[in-house]
């Protein structure tokens, strides 16, 4: 799954990088499934657009290498028997099964034909993914032109559903950017969710990441506040047993810096009164509660026009909820990820070795870490 975010315009700090419409293109987009199956579903998404999304065709494939598709692979999709399908704004539409049997951890291939103005919509800010875009219809073609463009976020494409023998257990990942990956290699498939993906290979156990670069617990970021997503990006999957939620640390720091200047700072009771909503929450849709404690975050990107993260202030307040998060027994297990993280040296900082470079996001290496902090017996336990 990638969780969708309204598109935000061009006074916000951080560019989107999205073109302001797609016409007559074709958009091909790569992911990574976490459980294999013998059918599937591609569930289109409008959601934040204003006006109808008219989709020509729609084809799914396995990967090759770049843009290309492997032979003999491509299946079309269809909207109740047709070809085509038009998305009302805000809406969510699952395609037609389609016969493709996949194992565990395979890449698939999406690709949609825009062939009117089409702004962009059911957007995924970081997918840590490269998508190709390329003008005409080529959506069934095993290679894109060679002149196509590259985007970095999700498009319109926002699940895969596999049919599987039995029904999954599903684990939903809840977080900002260091859920949703950001200083992982781009197409490595080594953010913290897909690595514990990795580790429950052949157990019938999805792994579904619902992290949001820029998201936050309380309030909108990049995203709607995850108080907001619970319904739709947690209890609304399917199978869903265990929340895995690792939030805070854009509440903390986003307040007094070039995100949110004006905004006051938030109080160690303020986010742990989201979290303990959160947590109540989940129980009483019987899935389990597991909370991450905030990662250091001193130095976070020092030198660069995004850098007000980190104050001794704010410090303090990390302090305070990762004592009550360890302490409270809110949750029904905790992830140390600050212990495992942290630089033993200097514990408000990120450990270099796992760092990715600005003091904020964890490396591929960091993200491993916290992937293997899970107990894979104890995670769907009751």
């Amino acid at each position: 799954m990638a969780s969708t975010q309204p598109v935000w315009g061009s006074d916000f700090i951080l560019p989107s990088g999205l073109p302001p419409h797609l016409e007559q293109q074709t958009l091909r987009q790569l992911a990574r499934l976490s459980i294999g199956g013998s059918r599937l579903r591609v569930v289109l998404s409008n959601e934040g657009g204003s006006a109808p999304l008219h989709i020509a065709a729609a084809w799914v494939a396995r990967p090759a290498q770049g843009a290309a598709i492997a032979p003999g692979s491509t299946r079309r999709l269809r909207f109740g028997g047709q070809d085509h399908v038009t998305l009302p704004p805000g809406a969510r539409l699952a395609s037609d099964p389609v016969d493709l049997p996949l194992p565990d951890l395979a890449r698939v291939a999406v690709s949609v034909y825009l062939p009117q103005a089409s702004a962009p919509a059911g957007f995924h800010f970081d997918a840590r993914e490269t998508a190709y875009l390329a003008q005409g219809d080529h959506s069934g073609a095993a290679a894109l032109p060679a002149n196509a463009k590259q985007l970095n976020s999700r498009l319109y494409v926002s699940a895969v559903l596999v049919e599987t023998a039995q029904p999954p257990a599903t684990v939903v990942a809840l977080g900002d950017s260091l859920t949703d990956g950001n200083g992982a290699t781009p197409g490595a498939d080594t953010r913290w969710p897909d690595a514990l993906a990795q580790r429950l290979a052949g157990r019938g156990v999805a792994v579904l990441n619902a992290g949001i670069s820029g998201g936050r617990l309380l309030k909108d970021g990049m995203g709607r506040s995850a108080l907001e997503r619970l319904g739709r990006d947690v209890f609304a999957q399917p199978g869903v047993r265990a929340l895995v939620v690792l939030l805070g640390v854009n509440d903390l720091g986003w307040p007094g810096g070039p995100f949110a200047p004006h905004e006051r700072p938030a109080s160690a009771d303020d986010i742990i009164q989201g979290l303990r909503l959160l947590a109540q929450q989940a129980q009483a849709h019987n899935v389990r509660a597991i909370a991450g404690t905030i990662a250091p975050l001193e130095d976070a990107l020092a030198g660069t026009p995004l850098q007000g993260h980190y104050s001794a202030d704010k410090e303090r307040v990390r302090q305070a909820v990762n004592q009550w998060i360890r302490g409270s027994g809110a949750f029904d297990a905790v992830l140390d990820f600050d212990l495992r993280l942290r630089d033993p040296a200097r514990p408000s900082r990120l450990l270099p070795a796992l760092d990715s470079g600005d003091h904020l996001h964890p490396g591929d290496a960091g993200y491993k870490a916290m992937a293997d902090l899970v107990d894979l017996e104890q995670l769907l336990a009751r």
